[in-house]
């Protein structure tokens, strides 16, 4: 199967980080709120400048991931995208070649584990840690599977390495369909995306800075509020006020809204022909 020309996959990436900044993300940095010490217009640089390493011509997942942390650090001095490249490189990857997701996850190499390495070293993400095997700081290991593996239990990210992205396919894109089919515009249904993420498991960056209990005690939190909430009705408030909360707790679903733009960009890649079964 042919597959996408570099160009249009780096324009759908970039649009989909867009996409995930203009809707509102309980929590988390978007159009409606800054938050953590970030503001909207990092990230629309960081789309920017990541965008070309992403979609780099015959590049490995290891290197567009390097590429875009390098291009980003440069550009606004901070983390904001380590996560969302991860789960976007493979995707690209993908796309490009006319290949299913898993046939690039399981073609992974020791070059792509140098590169991650050295790109989350670069990044260096908040409640990093330390690891017993694998550790960041070591020698990358041969396998990036097994590595990611070996952090599957604190990173959701990681762990989506093993199951083939399994939560975009069973978490982001039911919600996508469920949105589109109750006649919610583009910007509502990037937030659905997100709030399906968050009521359905416990977010991991906020589990690795704050601890598990209150990252399962956040998921309840918002899968309560959504009880009581239809989004055909542009809830803005109650939103902004569980965001509100949310922020003045420290507590950042990060790991939400990276795969929000995962799920957003590889809506659009298969809109645009790639085939990822």
């Amino acid at each position: 199967m042919s597959g996408l020309a570099p160009g249009l996959i780096g324009t759908l990436y970039r649009a989909a980080c867009l996409a995930e900044l203009d809707a509102l993300k309980p929590g988390n940095v978007h159009a409606y709120a800054a938050g953590h010490r970030m503001v909207v217009a990092d990230f629309v640089t960081s789309a920017d400048v990541s965008a070309p390493g992403l979609a780099r011509a015959g590049s490995g997942v290891g290197a567009r991931v390097r590429a875009g942390v390098t291009a980003t650090l440069a550009a606004v001095a901070q983390n904001t995208n380590l996560g969302i490249l991860l789960l976007c490189a493979p995707l690209a990857v993908a796309a490009e070649g006319g290949r299913s997701v898993k046939a690039v996850l399981d073609t992974l190499d020791a070059a792509d584990s140098e590169a991650v390495f050295a790109a989350i070293r670069l990044a260096n993400p908040g409640g990093l840690g330390r690891a017993e095997r694998h550790d960041v700081s070591a020698v990358a290991p041969a396998s990036l599977r097994a590595a990611m593996a070996e952090a599957a239990h604190r990173d959701r990210i990681a762990g989506a390495y093993g199951t083939g992205f399994a939560d975009i396919v069973e978490i982001g894109l039911p919600a996508l369909a469920g949105a589109r089919a109750a006649g919610l515009d583009p910007t509502w249904c990037t937030t659905a995306i997100h709030l399906a993420y968050l009521r359905t498991v416990p977010d991991s960056h906020i589990a690795r800075k704050a601890g598990a209990p209150v990252a399962e005690s956040v998921r309840r939190e918002v899968a309560t509020l959504l009880d009581s909430l239809d989004l055909t009705t542009r809830p803005v408030e109650p939103l902004l006020v569980l965001d509100a909360s949310l922020k003045a707790r420290g507590l950042n679903p990060g790991t939400s809204a990276d795969f929000t733009v995962a799920t957003v960009f590889w809506d659009a890649l298969t809109t645009a022909g790639a085939a990822f079964a």
